[in-house]
């Protein structure tokens, strides 16, 4: 099966085409450089994330013949393959985010919209305590957390990505949230 001209080709397609013709694996890096690169930049800065997402489709392009289209997606196996990625710089990315909940946020905004102001000024408050909270959640949760809210994955495709059943998400998720929240409401008790 193959999609018709101006369609989209599935990624069951795509994993037959490149499996064929390994030239055609430009198509997958085409479509999904962009989400990956953004979620490596979200957990370890614009600067390492160049990195780990080309290197994310280096495994997944020497992996290319493992990808089964019916265990997931081929958006979750490279997000699968970046996560695994990213945790060998756990370290360094809780030193980030430890390093940020050290920082001083500027709560002065200038100018713009007065919801704009107002989100901008809650959220720079908030930064310091939530990085310290992240750090204080295990890998696992972490992983969650971050892949749902950086990488918008759904509780399916984080259970593809991170080869976990979608239940061990969902109690990950909720533990993590628990964790937060309570962290948080600690760092900033007015508010």
């Amino acid at each position: 099966m193959t999609a018709e001209v101006g369609e989209r080709a599935s990624d069951a397609d795509l994993a037959e085409a490149f499996r064929r013709d390994p030239g055609r694996f430009s198509a997958v890096h085409e479509r999904y450089f962009r989400d990956i690169y953004r979620y490596a930049a979200s957990r370890l800065g614009a600067q390492e994330a160049e990195d780990v997402a080309a290197e994310t489709f280096c495994v997944a392009f020497g992996g290319r013949d493992r990808f089964d289209p019916e265990r997931g997606t081929l958006r979750s196996w490279l997000f699968g393959i970046a996560t695994n990625l990213i945790a060998r710089h756990r370290r360094t990315e809780a030193r980030r985010y430890r390093a940020l909940a050290r920082t001083v946020t500027d709560s002065t905004v200038a100018g713009g919209h007065e919801d704009r102001v107002l989100t901008s000024v809650a959220a720079a408050r908030m930064r310091p305590a939530l990085a310290k909270a992240l750090t204080r959640l295990n890998q696992g949760e972490r992983d969650v957390v971050l892949l749902v809210a950086l990488g918008g994955l759904g509780y399916d495709e984080v259970a593809q990505a991170l080869g976990v059943p979608q239940g061990t998400v969902g109690s990950r998720l909720s533990r993590a949230r628990k964790k937060l929240h309570k962290a948080i409401e600690q760092e900033n008790p007015h508010g």
